[in-house]
């Protein structure tokens, strides 16, 4: 008899709705379809039933929707606190094992599977004595397929290709990590202005600073430390951040705000979960947070309603350092705030006027948001130009294009490389005198193992592939987001954030000596990268081009929400439980050969041109 899964399996997906982190699901919800099963990702009211399944009101509510949608393996994803993910977890299997939900006491549930940190992994294993197949993620998709027992007929052959241009990164920065020398990295020294530390430090000050002295990037990391008790979370949060002004290895302190933060400032927040994050509610906590971090600049996120009256709160409490604001998201659309898609536009573009009036940078957090929902490169590219041009036509004199690379974990250096340089040419046409734009790089939000070793190796890696996305440039990237290498496993801690900043200046120097020297391939004449960085040049204009023909009023909230709302934007991961958005929502998309591309329900690819064609013709 056989173990590998029937055609006829469908797959479910549940979350706590307090967990905000849905970037795994979706991606092996993709896989899953791509080989040809039915998928269903639980909506908010049966995550909402999740979190506290110990009513029984809202485990016959999972239930129901578990026997409607023919619900035959079921994964649960929870990548928060470990010993909260596991109670989560055991109270759910253990309603489904006593009231025979389980194939083997005659339900109809096949197979139980549990994906979170490492802890919560070995914590759900022992508990079910090995019963539930546990995922903590360093699988790649051709294992986690093969460890849900697909057949291996049915794996897309290209999910096992390997790419020379990856391998030679990953040796470089194995073998940069296995010599320890990143142990002895110091910091730049990007202190010597005049304005440094002072009530009228600025980016842009410290950007000149550095750059006069050949000393690119700046250095930015995004943190907090997670605890339920508010007041002991900034306590502990303030010690973190004078360790981290004392090391001077870090330019940017960039505020890991909790989402209570983001939605409720300044409001009663008892009785509400946060979910983890530097629960900060007021401007004298911003101002405490600030006066720790001199000489740093700081930066936080915006919020998900009263986005213009945040910005101003951050301006005057943080001396924000500059500005994200994430345009299409964190609202109705992700589940992050309650401002309709139009709303939150309306007040997003009312914010980049304010902060125009600042001199203060913008940063659209877009691109990336896109592709978290499974977005096309070309969506991912076209989006992020969009934000770009409006940005510029509300006023902004500096603007920072965040760069997020490995999104999704898989995609191909060559084909990350392509896309990043077409955005970053797109936007740098529209550059002049009083448009300035910088280049954030980062690794991705989903890449690194929850082996700390690898993750350090994959950290040096991304680094070397953030220096290839200017590759005559050594002022490039102007910023490096460090993503810490702890990601896949816990939240990272001071000496975490030093040692990542280290080896990420460290492996940037070997590299670029590496290049000079001739002793690694400079990928300005990859033949590969050219052809796909010229195919999506070429698709982007003409599809910009059709854009702003159709929508006159394109670089307005209207127009942006019209581009989302008819469909150009592909979105197939987003959750769209009220079928608002079927135009976004109705388009596939998957992984091909190191790209992300849009494809018909045979698997077949959609050209752009065509597709954007056929929206217009729609609508007319």
């Amino acid at each position: 008899m056989s173990n590998f899964i029937s055609d006829n399996t469908v797959f479910g997906f549940v979350k706590p709705q307090v967990d905000v982190h849905s970037l795994g699901i979706f991606t092996v919800s993709n896989l899953l379809r791509d080989c040809g099963y039915k998928v269903y990702l639980a909506d908010d009211v049966v995550n909402a039933g999740i979190g506290n399944i110990r009513k029984l009101n809202n485990y016959y509510q999972v239930k129901r929707w578990l026997i409607t949608k023919g619900i035959t393996r079921i994964g649960f994803s929870y990548r928060l606190d470990p010993n909260e993910g596991c109670e989560y977890f055991m109270y759910f299997y253990t309603l489904l094992k006593s009231d025979n939900m389980l194939v083997e006491n005659g339900g109809p549930i096949k197979q139980v599977f549990f994906a979170g940190l490492p802890d919560t992994c070995q914590m759900v294993k022992g508990k079910t004595d090995g019963a539930v197949l546990v995922f903590p993620g360093d699988e790649t998709p051709a294992q986690t397929l093969s460890m849900l027992h697909v057949p291996v007929e049915k794996i897309p052959k290209d999910l096992n290709k390997s790419d020379d241009y990856d391998t030679m990164r990953i040796g470089f920065a194995k073998k940069y990590i296995t010599s320890e020398r990143w142990k002895f990295v110091g910091p730049q020294n990007h202190y010597g202005y005049s304005t440094c530390g002072k009530e009228n430090d600025t980016f842009v000050d410290r950007w000149r600073y550095a750059i006069d002295k050949h000393a690119l990037p700046l250095i930015r990391t995004h943190s907090g430390p997670y605890n339920p008790d508010r007041i002991e979370a900034l306590k502990e949060y303030n010690s973190w951040v004078k360790d981290l002004a004392n090391s001077r290895l870090l330019d940017v302190l960039s505020i890991g705000s909790s989402q209570l933060t983001q939605s409720n400032f300044g409001e009663n927040w008892e009785g509400l979960p946060n979910g983890g994050g530097v629960p900060v509610n007021s401007d004298i906590e911003y101002r405490v947070i600030h006066d720790n971090a001199l000489p740093m600049l700081c930066r936080t996120y915006s919020g998900t309603k009263d986005v213009p009256k945040l910005a101003r709160i951050h301006e005057h409490s943080l001396n924000i350092c500059w500005h994200a604001l994430s345009f299409w998201w964190f609202c109705e659309l992700d589940g992050r705030g309650k401002n309709t898609l139009l709303e939150n536009l309306r007040e997003h573009f009312e914010t980049v006027k304010y902060i125009a009036t600042t001199g203060k940078p913008v940063e659209p957090n877009v691109s990336h948001h896109f592709a978290f929902r499974g977005c096309d490169d070309v969506t991912y590219i076209i989006s992020g130009f969009l934000a770009a041009k409006a940005c510029k036509k509300l006023g902004v004199k500096h603007y920072i294009q965040q760069i997020m690379l490995n999104t999704p974990k898989h995609t191909s250096g060559r084909f990350d490389l392509a896309k990043g340089r077409v955005l970053m040419k797109l936007i740098k046409e529209i550059e002049d005198e009083n448009f300035n734009v910088y280049l954030q790089s980062r690794g991705g939000l989903d890449y690194f193992a929850p082996n700390l070793e690898k993750a350090k190796v994959q950290l040096a890696a991304v680094t070397c592939l953030m220096d290839d996305l200017d590759p005559d440039n050594e002022n490039c990237p102007d910023i490096i987001h460090v993503v810490n290498y702890s990601e896949a496993v816990s939240l990272a801690t001071p000496s975490i954030i030093k040692d990542s900043i280290k080896i990420t200046l460290g492996v940037l120097q070997e590299y670029r000596m590496s290049k000079r020297l001739g002793l690694v391939p400079k990928t300005k004449y990859d033949l590969k990268i050219q052809i796909r960085e010229k195919e999506l040049y070429d698709t982007c204009k003409a599809a910009i081009k059709m854009l702003e023909k159709f929508i006159p009023n394109l670089y307005t909230p209207e127009g942006f929400y019209r581009v989302f709302e008819l469909g150009f934007f592909p979105v197939p991961y987003l959750m769209n439980w009220h079928h608002k958005y079927r135009n976004a929502t109705n388009w596939l998309t998957s992984l091909r050969n190191g790209g992300v591309t849009v494809i018909d329900e045979n698997g077949k690819e959609i050209n752009t041109i065509d597709r954007y064609k056929t929206i217009i013709n729609r609508s007319s």
